[in-house]
């Protein structure tokens, strides 16, 4: 098939390198614009667009795909379908019904769960036990359209927003490849999505990332995997931004390591005592802070200015004592 392929982020790369290894012939690839990033604020290329640069492909970065001068340009590349995976922009009626099998998106969740631009994450917050990619129509609402098929996966204990990320990733690329020649013979069949079933995954932020010690500890476990590579979870110590990296639910009942399926009582800390977001215990390799509900054992931080590191070798430079209150 001719293809017109959209996305932008690391997730769209792997379709893409699985389409043209299919043999199907990508004719365009459109990314969004580069953005200068760092400290040297250095214009930096989209990894789709360094993909697409590698195997020759001509990239067009629109500003606003909807704008008449973008949906030309568009018209001027030949395509049976436009595949697109992460893009960053809503698509218009004239576009979506311009290639004559129209417009098909990987998306990283079984819809119509997780709707929207942050699905991965939210999946992962929310303590979800399996996660998928579904292959869907397009049409002008966001993440609305039909459903040709979908691939389920778990999600493991101690899986992170990243880790699951590049599960899905690998998935939607097997997942589009098998999708593409059962649409051009007709093979699959569009299946409405149930809009009473749906869920929202709203676009990430960095505030989000800052803990809230009154909540249980099994939900700030879940929000630091979640956040974790970016924006990450994080908290204050004297007065510098801490991010956390890796901890563990602790019944503070017995001490132990707790499933962080299973919801610890609320209110236990309060009830013992302890103030919320202070440290209660420190051992060598570990510290456990109080919340509203259990303690949150922490094994690997950040400093703001310094690298990430195991709780063992921050405790050797910093102090960190019982009763101490982040």
């Amino acid at each position: 098939m001719k293809i017109v392929y959209m996305g932008t982020p690391d997730f769209a790369v792997a379709p893409l390198e699985a389409i043209i290894k299919a043999g199907h012939e990508v004719t365009l690839v459109v990314t969004q614009p580069d953005k200068q990033k760092g400290r040297g604020k250095e214009m930096q290329m989209t990894p789709v667009k360094e993909c697409a640069l590698r195997h020759g492909i001509p990239v067009f970065q629109p500003v606003k795909i909807k704008e008449a001068a973008s949906v030309a340009e568009l018209a001027g590349y030949p395509a049976d379908i436009f595949v697109v995976a992460a893009f960053g922009q809503l698509l218009s009626e004239e576009i979506l019904s311009m290639p004559k099998f129209g417009c098909v998106n990987i998306h990283a969740s079984l819809l119509p769960a997780y709707r929207g631009a942050a699905p991965i994450q939210w999946a992962v917050i929310n303590g979800e036990k399996e996660s998928g990619v579904t292959i869907m129509q397009m049409e002008k609402g966001l993440d609305t359209g039909a459903m040709y098929c979908k691939r389920n996966i778990p999600i493991d204990k101690k899986e992170t927003g990243e880790s699951l990320h590049d599960k899905l990733m690998a998935v939607g690329a097997e997942l589009i490849v098998e999708a593409l020649p059962k649409i051009e013979r007709g093979e699959l069949k569009p299946e409405k999505q149930d809009d009473s079933l749906t869920c929202y995954a709203p676009r990430l932020t960095k505030a989000m990332g800052l803990i809230d010690w009154e909540k249980d500890a099994v939900s700030i476990e879940r929000l630091i995997r979640g956040l974790n590579s970016w924006p990450s979870a994080y908290t204050y110590y004297r007065g510098k931004t801490l991010k956390i990296w890796e901890a563990d639910v602790v019944s503070e009942s017995c001490g132990e390591e707790a499933d962080s399926e299973v919801k610890i009582p609320e209110k236990e800390a309060g009830r013992a005592g302890k103030i919320p977001g202070s440290i209660v215990n420190v051992e060598r390799d570990f510290f456990d802070i109080a919340t509203g509900g259990g303690l949150l054992r922490v094994k690997c931080v950040q400093l703001e200015g310094k690298k990430r590191m195991s709780v063992k070798d921050f405790l050797l430079g910093y102090e960190v004592k019982p009763g101490l209150t982040l």
